[in-house]
């Protein structure tokens, strides 16, 4: 799929992955519309002078039931080429001890909110026989770590939703992309150690989210279905998905559940 000129939405288009992708974007002189809980100063005028076509930011809260229908009731009108459901947040830790409020927060960011917004926007696509749906699944979706289980749960739901949505669009004009994320080195996953790290011990590799979004941006000029990673990080996503005992068993070297 072209990106010259299309209309792009962003969710959580305020830093890391989103923000990088916009800047990609605006190189195309793309006409970008980008969703965040509060304003950033000079991004629209920053967007502009690399290239965009025109820049609208959105301040929505898409934690809430009520910020989210609200935004949709705000673009009700809006017609996209391209959805990125990019908006996303990290819970990690001893299930028992991640706080039940944070869970369901972030379910309903990485779950609800994207299936919500990919609701309000999928009629309109598929009306005019065009578009992309871009959903976020992460290497977590399918590389399962201790510590992970809630945010592994909501990536292993947008990994499969987007899987069946694939097939169901089949020959109709509109494709998804799914992003089985790498580690991206963002505000989220300078995260991962303070969540994670009191039981688990990680090296993760990672990239820039400039590179990322470059990434991404390859696959949809090549209408790819899934943005996989490669390097040490694809040798273990194969593994987890061929050779579960075998990652697992690796993983538990890394793990202490006391400390």
């Amino acid at each position: 799929m072209e990106i010259e000129k299309k209309t792009i939405l962003i969710t959580g288009a305020n830093r890391g992955i989103g923000h990088a992708f916009a800047e990609v974007c605006a190189s195309y002189k793309t006409h970008l519309h980008l969703v965040m809980r509060s304003p950033v100063e000079g991004l629209e005028k920053s967007l502009l002078s690399k290239g965009a076509a025109s820049v609208t930011i959105w301040i929505a809260d898409l934690s809430t039931m009520q910020g989210l229908e609200k935004f949709v009731q705000e673009t009700q009108d809006l017609k996209l080429d391209i959805l990125f459901n990019n908006a996303g947040q990290l819970t990690g830790g001893l299930f028992e001890n991640q706080k039940i409020e944070d869970i369901h927060r972030m379910f309903f960011v990485n779950i609800n909110a994207l299936v919500h917004l990919t609701h309000a926007f999928l009629p309109r696509m598929l009306s005019r026989k065009s578009g992309k749906i871009i959903n976020h699944a992460s290497v977590s979706a399918i590389m399962h770590f201790p510590c992970a289980s809630t945010y592994a749960a909501s990536k292993a739901a947008v990994y499969a939703f987007t899987n069946c949505l694939r097939q169901e669009l089949k020959s109709t004009g509109v494709s998804t992309l799914t992003l089985i994320t790498p580690g991206v080195k963002t505000e989220m996953f300078d995260k991962i150690d303070d969540l994670y790290g009191e039981h688990l011990k990680l090296d993760l590799p990672s990239v820039s989210p400039k590179q990322y979004a470059d990434m991404i941006k390859e696959a949809i000029l090549h209408d790819l279905p899934e943005l996989v990673p490669s390097g040490i990080t694809g040798l273990n996503l194969r593994l987890a998905q061929h050779l579960p005992g075998l990652f697992e068993k690796g993983i538990r070297r890394l793990f202490t559940r006391e400390r």
